[in-house]
């Protein structure tokens, strides 16, 4: 018999997805309906090139997201998540180079998205599980 069925780990898979990808589809709604503030915000940041840099959030954060959560192109996409994670906790919470009164903030927010980068590879060494549309695939 399967260990993940015994102890639950299809179901975990799924609440893993869930919570992993809950955040990111807000954030990505929110630079959807506000693209151009994005954009300013993130050239007043010192992104490169930030029209770029706001599409390629939009996509991360929506579609990427939104494939993860409903498990289909869930390890390739948990590896492209993973790295764009944490190329945002570099280029966006850079605690190394602020004021000392918003280190703390941005410590968090880093290590923040160190951790949700870690829950991506997990994501992706374990594959979506059975209540996924990748099982689905496989099946057929």
């Amino acid at each position: 018999m399967n260990s993940r069925r015994v102890f639950g780990g299809d179901a975990a898979l799924l609440i893993a997805r869930v919570l992993l990808v809950v955040l990111f589809v807000y954030a990505g709604w929110g630079k959807v309906v506000g693209f151009t503030g994005t954009e300013s915000q993130f050239a007043a940041n010192g992104i490169p090139d930030p029209m770029l840099a706001t599409l390629v959030a939009v996509i991360a954060e929506l579609p990427f997201a939104l494939l993860i959560l409903v498990g289909l192109f869930t390890r390739p996409l948990a590896i492209l998540l993973a790295i764009y994670t944490l190329a945002t906790a570099v280029l966006g919470h850079p605690y190394w180079a602020v004021p000392d009164d918003q280190q703390m903030n941005m410590l968090l927010h880093f290590y923040k998205n160190v951790g949700i980068a870690g829950g991506f590879l997990a994501l992706y060494a374990a594959g979506a599980g059975r209540f996924s549309l990748d099982q689905l695939r496989h099946r057929s």
